[in-house]
């Protein structure tokens, strides 16, 4: 059996993205029903890739000296505010709207769909912990110049794990998402 842990998974098996053959991802965008909410969604997508790198960009800079503490501080916390809001709303209405109508679609879909939302738990979780490493971060760092390395080193792995967590989560939706709306058309989706 394939392991489908979000930690250690390279894709999904056939057996889940059933449809990734028929609806390969370079024809996407020419097909008949690709539209409004396809590109939305792959936009969104694209969002959450550019902001986490960008945090973790940011974070490296920061770490390696070439970004100053108060620029850093300045575009931080809002920054990583944001993102992780962006992506714990897109979640709830995914879980709460659209991965239930894509169930509805086809019965071989439901698993597929029951791990993408294993997933969101695990990414929520890691959420949380990157939040609280980054508050213990940005409190360490208020009265110093530099953050102590320890605390650092703490947000800076939660921020990479979270990162590589979503951005392996994000594809592997793709591969459910976009060809069950190619296949079934957006209007039974929307």
């Amino acid at each position: 059996m394939t392991d489908l842990s979000l930690e250690t998974r390279t894709g999904l098996p056939d057996t889940l993205a059933y449809l990734r053959s028929s609806f390969p991802q370079q024809d996407w965008r020419k097909h008949a029903n690709f539209g409004e909410l396809s590109a939305f969604w792959l936009q969104v997508h694209e969002h959450l890739r550019g902001q986490g790198a960008a945090l973790n960009q940011a974070t490296a800079s920061y770490r390696e000296g070439s970004l100053e503490s108060a620029r850093f501080r300045q575009f931080f916390a809002p920054a990583l505010n944001q993102f992780l809001q962006h992506l714990n709303g897109h979640h709830q209405i995914e879980d709460r709207f659209y991965f239930p109508k894509f169930r509805t679609l086809d019965q071989r879909m439901v698993a597929g769909f029951d791990l993408l939302e294993r997933d969101h738990e695990l990414i929520h979780e890691a959420l949380l912990a990157t939040a609280e490493s980054a508050n213990l971060f940005l409190k360490t760092s208020r009265d110093a110049a530099d953050a102590p390395t320890q605390a650092a080193d703490a947000y800076a792995s939660a921020a990479d794990r979270l990162v590589a967590l979503l951005t392996r989560h994000l594809a592997d939706e793709e591969d459910l998402i976009v060809p069950a709306i190619l296949q079934h058309g957006e209007q039974r989706v929307a």
